[in-house]
């Protein structure tokens, strides 16, 4: 007689691993939340700053050039000085 191996209930449907792909759904849509909640908490500082009188369009461009590896930081600005001295800037 042979043996054969039993599956749980709904563990496995067409080939895919049922709880495996709900943790994976689970996880992604924590994390998808968690950013969501970030996104406003990030608007309000964003806020904040506006109503302390930072220009909000220059301090995202802060942020932005801080997150860039400094060689291509320096490149950018190089470049930048020669196109505005070419321009007569």
């Amino acid at each position: 007689m042979a043996l054969r191996a039993v599956e749980k209930p709904d563990t496995r449907t067409g080939g895919i691993a049922a709880d495996r792909l709900r943790s994976l759904v689970d996880r992604i849509e924590r994390l998808e939340e968690e950013r969501k909640a970030l996104g406003g908490d990030i608007r309000d500082i964003y806020a904040e700053a506006k109503s302390a009188g930072f220009d909000v369009k220059v301090l995202r461009q802060l942020i932005r050039v801080r997150r860039q590896e400094p060689a291509d930081v320096e490149e950018q600005e190089s470049l930048l000085d020669v196109y505005r001295r070419a321009l007569g800037m």
